[in-house]
């Protein structure tokens, strides 16, 4: 066993002329299945074809895309395991200090829009050569999009990227019948019949049953087209009953996205995380400190797949689908003892878990024949009747983890959603998540606790959060443990106005809670909370909704659920007066804040009294040193009061009693 291909003198090993496939990717080159071009390259090797890796090429010299040679097949193109854009920048648009996923965290190794760049990249140089991009980043973009970066309306990453297809969704399926079909001689252009593919085309004759949607053109200059176009998009991602859908540009150009690929089955999924992984970064980046990401998810345990959740500002229904695949115990199992074999394995499995760890089942038995609902989720805003809640395998594949020899924890670390824990009758999970499963704190989602904000969101309602916190109280009290929530929180989603920004603030004041970390509502591609933002309008239903668009208001958003902060003081002034609730601001234990003047004396008193007592505290050493030096142990001296002889220890004692 060994990496794939990172050179020529590497397929000079291998006894390799010619590649297949070159996989040009964003990411450093780590060969464990928590990175989806590991996954892909793997599963290509075990199809037999060969594959080599060109990692974080040089985006400005034509020559590092060269180094691997021409492929007999064609090159499959990847920006990473993030967006790129969402990897190199903040919400606010400053850059982010540094990259996981690059050898060392250095950043800028991939450029903006990276599937875009290498894809051009590659036709420079190999024109005629197939080009396949996949990952997220190509995934997301797929058809026309809003980007949030640029705040402008791009067209399909199929076009700008000069590619001849997207292989979309998690692709070990799409990838080896694309593969099939180019070494059986069918030229790429014709590939127009593997489903989670999407193709262009100037003759759209032969597609039947398909939706045309409205045109980028139409998109771009009316917002509204786009919601409903993205709502037809969001009903047509369930394999089952997805259809075709056809997107017009101008010049006669046609992007078509054929329904997603079926579902793995648990079988599958197991010959997928079976696969002959390294499971570790390349050794060549050693030098440079390896690659961050790898450390996180070296010693953690992928459990499942797809999440019926419905999550508005989650972009996983379009890229994952919404039911849940899973891969068995003895799978997960063997992937475990191998940790246990790990030099540096330490007894700690991180997490064990997907994209929601307490989903290991289909909300109904209906979406493995006929597909998930279209126009109604599993959850929201109530959990479906039809919904069937079961721990009970998670549980027993958590008790069989923690039954390892050499195991001394189980931590979940990927989200739980508490609605679907609340739904069960049965409380032996919840009971055995506390007891088991929590490293003092146990981090929960409920995003915000504004019913209209959430609404927006598609989470459930504050009460249900109310409830779940209330359980976790009570089983923590029962079980003798002190354990803490900690609740992830969002500003500025759309739907938010500075009321309920300010309605937060004072849940958060009754909490007595301040969360250290605040995440801003961040428009990525292809989520119903990204359109929102961008057109006003609610896809689902057409109405209109509230967005905060200006950077001051946001800030204030931000500043109001760390209102505590001090350096927060007028930004959460100016919003409590421009909110009409100047209430809040007084000296009552309701009030947020204090007046200006107030707060800033008060601050001064405080600077003052630290002043004060730093003073006094070391007056109070230094004398402690003098007499220390001056009256060696045991020394007898006389109290000038009493005339009694006392040792120094007599007198602490004396102290310690008064």
């Amino acid at each position: 066993m060994d990496f794939l291909p990172i050179s020529k003198e590497d397929m000079e090993r291998r006894g390799i002329e010619q590649l297949d496939f070159v996989y040009v990717i964003g990411d450093a080159y780590v060969d464990h299945p928590s990175f989806g071009h590991a996954i892909i390259s793997r599963v290509l090797e075990a199809a037999g074809y060969s594959v080599g890796i060109i990692s974080q090429p040089d985006w400005k010299d034509e020559k590092s895309i060269t180094v691997l040679g021409r492929p007999r097949l064609g090159f499959l193109v990847s920006g990473g395991n993030m967006d790129s854009m969402v990897n190199h920048y903040f919400v606010s648009g400053r850059h982010r200090p540094m990259d996981a996923y690059t050898p060392g965290g250095e950043p800028y190794k991939r450029p903006d829009h990276a599937t875009v760049v290498y894809g051009n990249l590659i036709r420079r140089v190999y024109k005629d050569v197939p080009v396949i991009i996949g990952g997220i980043e190509a995934s997301l973009r797929r058809m026309a999009h809003y980007d949030y970066w640029s705040d402008s309306f791009k067209r399909s990453i199929l076009l700008d990227s000069q590619a001849d297809l997207i292989s979309y969704g998690m692709g070990e399926k799409s990838i080896v019948e694309i593969a099939d079909a180019l070494a059986g001689g069918i030229a790429v252009r014709d590939i127009t019949f593997i489903a989670g593919t999407v193709y262009k085309t100037k003759d759209i004759s032969g597609i039947y049953e398909g939706i045309r949607l409205p045109s980028y053109e139409e998109m771009k200059a009316e917002p509204r087209r786009y919601a409903e176009s993205f709502q037809v998009q969001y009903c047509n991602t369930d394999p089952f009953t997805g259809r075709t859908l056809i997107e017009a540009y101008p010049g006669g150009v046609c992007v078509v996205q054929n329904p997603p690929q079926p579902p793995l089955t648990t079988q599958e999924m197991d010959d997928v995380y079976d696969l002959p992984y390294m499971r570790t970064s390349h050794p060549s980046y050693e030098a440079a400190g390896g690659v961050p990401a790898i450390s996180e998810i070296r010693f953690s345990l992928v459990s499942n797949r797809g999440c019926f959740g419905g999550c508005n500002f989650c972009a996983l229904t379009f890229h994952q689908g919404r039911t849940v695949q899973v891969r068995s115990h003895e799978s997960i199992l063997r992937e475990a003892e191998g940790m246990l074999q790990d030099k540096d394995f330490k007894g700690y499995i991180h997490d064990v878990g997907g994209p929601t760890a307490n989903f290991r089942r289909p909300s109904c038995q209906k979406q493995m024949t006929r597909g998930v609902c279209k126009n109604r989720q599993c959850l929201f805003p109530q959990p479906c009747p039809n919904l069937e809640v079961d721990h009970a395998d998670y549980l027993t594949l958590l008790r069989r983890l923690r039954a390892l020899p050499g195991v001394k924890k189980v931590f979940i670390r990927s989200g739980i959603r508490f609605d679907y824990l609340l739904a069960d009758r049965d409380d032996a999970f919840f009971r055995e998540l506390v007891e088991h499963h929590v490293s003092g704190q146990l981090k929960v989602a409920p995003e915000h606790i504004s019913d209209a904000v959430l609404e927006k969101m598609g989470k459930p309602g504050k009460a249900v959060y109310e409830r779940f916190v209330r359980q976790y109280n009570r089983l923590n009290e029962q079980l003798g443990k002190k354990q803490f929530l900690v609740p992830y929180l969002m500003s500025s989603h759309p739907g938010s106005t500075l009321k309920e920004a300010i309605e937060l603030a004072e849940y958060l004041r009754d909490l007595g809670y301040m969360p250290e970390q605040v995440q801003d509502f961040y428009p990525t591609p292809s989520t119903v909370s990204t359109v929102m933002y961008y057109t006003g309008i609610d896809p689902r239903n057409g109405e209109p909704v509230y967005v905060c668009r200006n950077p001051h208001e946001k800030a204030m958003q931000r500043a109001l659920i760390q209102y505590r902060n001090p350096n927060n003081h007028a930004l959460v002034m100016e919003a409590l007066i421009k909110g009409g609730r100047e209430d809040l601001i007084g000296f009552d234990r309701k009030c947020l804040i204090r007046p200006r003047k107030a707060a800033h004396r008060n601050e001064e008193h405080r600077n003052t009294e630290h002043r004060n007592g730093e003073r006094r505290n070391t007056e109070h050493r230094n004398a402690k040193h003098r007499n220390a030096a001056k009256t060696p142990a045991g020394v007898r001296h006389v109290d000038l009061k009493s005339g009694k002889k006392k040792t120094i220890r007599n007198v602490h004692r004396k102290k310690g009693k008064g």
